[in-house]
């Protein structure tokens, strides 16, 4: 594979973890109606935002073209997997608990996709870095939240 190529695929790997999150958070926010949980999240979708946007401008200054969001399948899994397990319990603990589920299948994929980019640019590795610290922050904001049965 070029070096554009994997630059391309790691870009995008990162890019789409970021978009998953974005849009578990979009999904279930308005389920939320804790005033508490509901800045958590938001909190959290503007830091993951923050984090899309760098590497959109990362694509720019490398001249990457093809960054890609999720496709529709799984933007309509997400939001069918948030209507169903929120349909009859929209309590703070099962909003932490699926946010949680989704936190550490993203920490999960930040390890996994800086092993398999290994090389392939530090910049990267610097966003993905960041975003796997800021996922696993995020496990200890929302735990509190398990205990909260509202």
């Amino acid at each position: 594979m070029e070096n554009n190529e994997k630059l391309t695929a790691y870009l995008n790997a990162i890019y789409q973890n970021t978009k998953t999150a974005m849009q578990s958070i979009e999904d279930i926010i308005t389920k939320a109606e804790d005033p508490k949980l509901i800045e958590e999240l938001s909190k959290e979708q503007d830091e993951y935002s923050c984090l899309a946007r760098e590497c959109v401008n990362f694509a720019k200054a490398e001249k990457i073209e093809d960054i890609k969001d999720n496709n529709w399948i799984e933007k309509a899994r997400l939001w069918s997997s948030v209507n169903m397990s929120t349909m009859m319990d929209k309590s703070n603990r099962k909003i932490a608990e699926l946010m949680l589920i989704g936190t550490f299948m993203g920490i999960i994929t930040c390890i996994k996709d800086k092993d398999d980019h290994k090389g392939v640019s530090k910049e990267l590795d610097e966003i993905i870095d960041k975003l796997y610290h800021f996922e696993r922050n995020n496990i200890d904001r929302l735990i509190p939240f398990l205990t909260e049965n509202k």
